[in-house]
């Protein structure tokens, strides 16, 4: 379809977005664009051209639903058009936070073509993530499913725009509550729009979306990914990869999760006419119907899951049987466990480092065996700066471990509204400084060896320790309390809360309900509770991790 447009605006939350916004300085943007990695399209032109070129393919499919382009489209440009006429306006932020389906790309790409800036949630957060996003955003919308996974988000949305009445709707898809103000119906919203879609100002410096960051230091951030850059980040993410129109991508990981949404992902498969299909269950059962039901090629997963499914081909009868590309990411991968992946599920392993404020890194496919099984890949793009510091801030050498710092085409100079983050994540020069532990081959591949932040990594999740122990710190039992990480099998590190209580001791379902009751998101809550007397301490007074890890591990 031709859509119509409406008259260009400039309303007034461009001008607070860019406030809250860093932009890449200008001579390195200019080398971009004469470099070619920067198209100055915008997002959403992904999903135009794809209906273009291949109007009646499968787009997108989920157990209930399937969309070609063409009408993945034209579902868009209607649902720009209602997000219009609710008021929403270019540069506004609406928190997005609906499970894995279709309706998550009809509702992302509804969003991008009215101009608002969709800050992507994860189903697993809860109100105090929420919270916390609607804050720094400064959100006037939000967009939830009324009911997953056990959860009820109308519930949690309800306290939320009572905290924040900047929230000003509350779009559910699916059932509404009863006599709610301020609560509309998506579908309806969506699908009856019958206003022009909004003519977007071309400017295209400012921020597309806006990804959540894994709160490894503190609450987390919100990380704002221009059009420029995610662009490219996709679309090289797909070449690299060799996707192409006779693949079948499935996302089994959180859809708004970089990884999934980009690396190709979703963004990537539809920019080479790919079919995403979308899955809310990444179990084995669950996931090996969804890829012999739909000849599934590629999909990404975090090490967990991997070994899982590697695992499961043992018993379950509908072992994958069409998987060319199998990512990995999200943690390191143990080499035993890529040697099962390997043999159990597909030849075609493909490590991936990556983070969502930018740097992408691949294994290649042809690669030999042993760098795809022991190293986490090379830098995506060519004009990826890359140094391998030590604590002085010194490179060192190949081979040496070393904290990672980054820029380039597709990595962040800034998170949205963090003056005080940005201090410390960010040189003076513009490099971010990841806080991963790298070691670095001669020939430019990276091989994860740990943190310089205290994050615990759990199932692929950042959790921040300081964010989860001031938790904690508000129990009335607890007296001091340190999170810290200890190996799982399953999940690669699960969550230890090293406590010593005041009274009569808190029992680990009693800290989960009071957690609960905070708003903590379930990946960030203790899997472990292991109270002390004391928590040991260093030399100059602080709380002693590797003693208490040390400690528990013997």
């Amino acid at each position: 379809m031709t859509p119509t447009t409406a008259q260009p605006t400039e309303p007034a939350a461009q001008s607070a977005l860019r406030q809250g916004f860093t932009a890449f300085p200008a001579d390195r943007a200019q080398s971009y664009r004469e470099a070619g990695y920067w198209a100055d399209r915008r997002l959403d032109s992904l999903l135009r051209d794809a209906a273009a070129q291949w109007p009646d393919r499968t787009a997108i499919a989920d157990p209930t639903e399937t969309r070609t382009f063409a009408e993945l489209d034209a579902l868009a440009d209607r649902a720009a058009a209602g997000i219009a006429e609710l008021g929403i306006q270019p540069g506004d932020r609406v928190l997005l936070q609906l499970p894995n389906s279709a309706e998550f790309a009809v509702a992302l790409f509804g969003l991008l073509r009215a101009g608002a800036v969709p800050v992507m949630c994860l189903p697993g957060h809860r109100l105090a993530e929420l919270a916390h996003f609607a804050e720094v955003s400064e959100a006037v919308a939000l967009l939830i499913a009324d009911t997953a996974g056990g959860f009820d988000y109308r519930t949690m949305a309800a306290e939320l725009t009572a905290a924040h009445p900047h929230v000003r709707h509350v779009l559910v898809h699916g059932n509404l509550p009863e006599n709610q103000e301020g609560f509309l119906s998506w579908t309806t919203v969506s699908r009856t729009g019958t206003g022009p879609v909004p003519n977007i100002d071309p400017e295209l410096a400012g921020p597309a979306l806006l990804l959540v960051s894994g709160g490894t230091t503190g609450a987390p951030k919100l990380i704002p990914r221009t059009h420029q850059d995610y662009v490219y980040n996709c679309t090289a993410s797909a070449t690299l990869c060799e996707l192409g129109a006779e693949d079948v991508y499935l996302v089994a990981l959180p859809a708004a999760h970089n990884f999934p949404l980009a690396c190709p992902g979703l963004l990537g498969a539809l920019s080479v006419g790919a079919t995403t299909v979308f899955t809310a269950d990444p179990s084995p059962e669950a996931a090996f119907a969804a890829i012999d039901a739909h000849g599934v090629t590629v999909t990404a997963l975090v090490p967990a899951l991997a070994k899982l499914w590697a695992q499961a081909c043992d018993w379950e009868p509908l072992a994958p049987k069409s998987l060319r590309l199998l990512q990995v990411g999200g943690a390191k991968l143990a080499a035993e466990d890529a040697r099962l992946v390997r043999t159990a599920l597909t030849p075609g392993l493909q490590q991936v480092f990556g983070m969502a404020e930018g740097l992408l890194n691949y294994t290649r496919i042809g690669d030999p065996a042993e760098i795809v099984e022991t190293t986490q890949g090379r830098p995506l793009c060519p004009a990826d700066e890359v140094r391998v510091v030590d604590e002085d801030g010194h490179e060192v050498a190949a081979g040496n471990e070393g904290e990672l710092l980054v820029r380039g085409p597709y990595t962040i100079n800034g998170y949205f509204n963090a003056e005080a983050a940005n201090e410390r994540s960010f040189t003076p020069d513009g490099f971010y400084r990841s806080g991963d532990r790298v070691r670095r081959s001669q020939g430019g591949y990276l091989e994860v060896t740990g943190r310089v932040k205290d994050v615990i990594l759990r199932g692929g999740e950042n959790v921040s320790a300081l964010d989860l122990e001031e938790h904690l710190l508000t129990h009335p039992a607890v007296w001091s309390a340190a999170a810290v990480a200890l190996p799982d099998d399953y999940l690669g590190e699960k969550i230890c809360a090293a406590v010593v209580f005041t009274g009569t001791p808190a029992t680990l379902a009693e800290l989960h309900s009071h957690l609960e009751g905070r708003g903590v998101a379930s990946h960030a809550r203790p899997d472990v509770l292991v109270p002390m007397t004391t928590l040991p301490t260093t030399a100059v007074g602080k709380i002693d991790k590797k003693a208490i890890v040390a400690q528990l591990t013997k």
